[in-house]
């Protein structure tokens, strides 16, 4: 083995690390990593205690433009996309990063999960590529949220300026006021 391809896989395996530290499922390391199945597996089970999720990833864009889920979406995508324009970074790194900066606006309670899990976060940028879903300005804050792209999106407003009746009004909010 050549001094180059140890540092690849070195690499590769920082990167896998790396990965699973910010909660990816098997379905994108594979993607995105070149080390094999069993190895991306055992170094799974290595740092998190547990073998990893099983099913299938994400494969509708339904629920990226649902009230909460499209104002996380959003964010991200706009943080994406400032970084892939303006810091000269692209693929992996550039969805790595920006779902960093995305946790630091948007940090989970303690004990809770993300509302937008890096493997979504990842499926998301995957389905910009695709112009599945693309970014339109609201017509009352001209913030750029996330839309489907086959929709009529010229007269947009997004769901912080017009509000669904029911947002916020989640079986969790419901048991937190009645703790209160």
């Amino acid at each position: 083995m050549s001094k180059k391809s140890v540092v690849t896989e070195a690499q590769e395996i920082q990167l896998a690390i790396e990965l699973i530290n910010l909660g990816a499922r098997l379905q994108l390391l594979e993607t995105e990593v070149s080390l094999s199945r069993e190895r991306l597996l055992k170094l799974y089970k290595e740092l998190k205690g547990v073998s990893p999720p099983k099913g299938m990833l994400p494969f509708s864009t339904d629920w990226f433009l649902t009230w909460q889920p499209n104002i996380h979406a959003s964010l991200y995508m706009n943080i994406y996309n400032f970084l892939v324009e303006h810091a000269g970074i692209s693929g992996i790194e550039a969805v790595m990063k920006a779902y960093k900066l995305y946790l630091e606006q948007m940090p989970p309670e303690p004990g809770e999960e993300p509302l937008l899990s890096l493997t979504r976060a990842w499926t998301l940028v995957r389905f910009f590529g695709s112009k599945m879903l693309l970014m339109a300005p609201c017509k009352c804050c001209q913030g750029k949220f996330v839309v489907d792209a086959m929709d009529l999106n010229h007269d947009y407003a997004c769901g912080l300026c017009h509000m669904p009746s029911r947002a916020g009004k989640t079986k969790k909010a419901k048991e937190a006021a009645l703790a209160a």
